[in-house]
């Protein structure tokens, strides 16, 4: 069959080993380049073009050449390569996955294949938020499904992919790191010749565009209990595409396709243990000498905390394909107690009146940085009267509803579920009612008190009070696009609460609906139909 399109990297990949390695890419100089940027915004790409066409040229004959020998041996098309080539480890892990009853096993098997063969326990136990730890499988196809160059192909070319929203492209040469994005879509042709240059391609949230990706991320968000992200990076051989630094998540670097060089050191200081933000880049003369030095291959995995300096870069003689599962960013003891104090100190001062009493008159004479060298009695007597205060703060505090306050935050981050085939069937969003033959079928498919039901995940929805009111907030109707839509809730009716918390504390089993401690059964079919449409219950079998 003939192929309708060949990428540059799939060019790339048909080049025999006997041709000689990729020529040193020159630097990409920028200086010019800003001159012309306001005349085309495809400066950057025409300018980099300019540099490699000769060279480009003679390696394409050669490319094409090979390209044409491949295909005519595999008679298949790219796109038949795109949906069939990733081999099915990862499509086979997810249907064994689907049959598991309960999505916290499920989240618990998932996380515990990911990190195999280091027991999960153990590795939260000695190694999370600790220090980096590496698996070595020698087995090239372990991650084989989870993400590939042909699917990347695919989402540049079907998919609307804008450049600095969702790539990034990339390069660190000479110590400096630099953005080549120009404006507006990410295509092709643009995007395979930055490539061929010696850029990096950064991919900003692939689980946008691969169903794959977004299944195993809405899966462990329920292992991590914080939002699971993920960035895919695609670099050139001989290349880095980023400086020295250090993010403000936990990393699971997981390596699909090539080869990588990665060097992870330890944080510079005390202050930079489990940071709060990430850091700018750094000079290589600012990290020291690193303490973790390897060559990532397909099927390996490197872990390391957030604060840990890291780099990688391509060996001579192969690309890199990986992507960095992330999570537990801003979900500290820190992050919850900037929600806690605040709502403790604002009950305080509504109930105790030692909150309200006035500060002494004098106190600007004897306390601030201007004073506090000054060995002065009342000094000693004001810090004793902050610390009492502070000690007493805790018995305001409303620990439950700042936990709730970090809940409703992490249900906005969520995925939203993807739907086993089961589920699907016995769900709304797979509900029969359609339009056909000039009429509508299957409407009106009745829940009664003998319906069979759970909600759809452990951790899918979530009752919150505000003090006045609860809410039910929900993931099933969140966006695969981070935070593209408002947070999803409404209000539970005050004689539907008891048995919200019925369904929620009953998973991963079925229930009646007649057995919800409701006053009616008018009332529990009011719920549960209510529920069910919302996509938040699903039933034992399809209405």
């Amino acid at each position: 069959m003939e192929r309708k399109h060949m990428s540059a990297f799939a060019l790339y990949k048909t080049l025999s080993t006997d041709l000689p390695p990729p020529a040193t890419k020159p630097s990409l100089q920028v200086a010019d380049k800003k001159k012309r940027k306001k005349e085309n915004g495809a400066n950057k790409v025409n300018t980099v073009k300019a540099q490699l066409k000769p060279e480009r040229k003679k390696v394409r004959k050669k490319l094409l050449k090979s390209a044409k020998k491949e295909e005519s041996l595999k008679g298949m098309t790219e796109d038949e390569e795109c949906v069939n080539g990733d081999g099915e480890a990862v499509d086979a892990l997810l249907a064994d996955l689907g049959k598991v009853n309960s999505s916290r096993e499920r989240a618990s098997k998932l996380f515990q294949w990911l990190i195999n063969p280091i027991p999960a326990k153990s590795f939260f136990r000695e190694t999370w938020e600790k220090k980096p730890i590496l698996v070595q499988r020698k087995t090239p196809d372990y991650y084989k499904g989870l993400f590939s160059t042909a699917e990347f192909d695919r989402i540049l070319r079907q998919e609307d992919v804008q450049y600095g929203v969702n790539l990034d492209v990339t390069s660190y040469t000479n110590g400096k790191r630099e953005t080549h994005n120009p404006p507006g879509r990410a295509l092709p042709f643009t995007v395979w010749d930055f490539y061929e240059s010696g850029c990096s391609l950064r991919m900003l949230n692939p689980q946008g565009f691969s169903s794959t990706v977004w299944n195993v991320l809405s899966i462990l968000q329920e292992q991590f209990g914080s939002m699971a992200g993920a960035n895919v990076y695609l670099t050139p051989p001989g290349t880095q595409g980023f400086a020295p630094h250090y993010d403000d998540i936990e990393a699971f670097v997981v390596q699909l396709e090539g080869k990588k060089h990665w060097r992870v050191y330890n944080p510079r200081t005390e202050d930079e243990v489990l940071p709060v933000l990430s850091s700018a880049n750094f000079d290589q003369a600012d990290i020291g000498k690193p303490i973790l030095e390897v060559v990532l291959e397909a099927g390996d995995l490197l872990y390391f905390p957030r604060g840990f300096i890291h780099q990688g870069d391509c060996l001579p003689d192969a690309h890199s394909l990986h992507i960095t599962i992330s999570s537990h960013q801003k979900n500290s003891w820190g992050d919850l107690l900037q929600k806690l104090v605040p709502a403790a100190l604002e009950i305080a001062m509504e109930e105790d009146v030692e909150f309200r009493q006035g500060l002494p008159l004098d106190y600007l004479t004897y306390m601030g940085v201007q004073n506090s060298d000054k060995d002065d009695p009342r000094r000693t007597k004001f810090f004793s009267r902050i610390e009492s205060l502070m000690k007493k703060l805790i018995t305001y505090a409303p620990v439950d509803a700042a936990v709730d306050q970090k809940a409703r935050d992490f249900l906005h981050d969520c995925l939203p579920p993807m739907l086993t085939p089961e589920e699907l069937a016995s769900s709304v969003q797979g509900a029969s009612t359609r339009w056909e033959r000039g009429q509508v079928l299957d409407v009106g498919a009745q829940i009664t008190t003998q319906t069979r039901v759970r909600i759809l995940r452990a951790g899918c929805a979530r009752l919150c009070s505000d003090g006045e009111a609860v809410h039910l907030y929900y993931t099933t109707d969140n966006s695969r696009v981070y935070h593209k839509e408002e947070p999803k809730s409404f209000e539970i009716k005050a004689e539907h609460t008891d048995a919200m918390e019925f369904l929620i504390h009953s998973y991963p089993k079925f229930v009646t609906v007649g057995s919800f401690p409701c006053d009616s059964a008018d009332d529990r079919i009011a719920l549960a139909e209510l529920l069910f449409e919302r996509g938040i219950i699903h039933t034992a079998g399809p209405l």
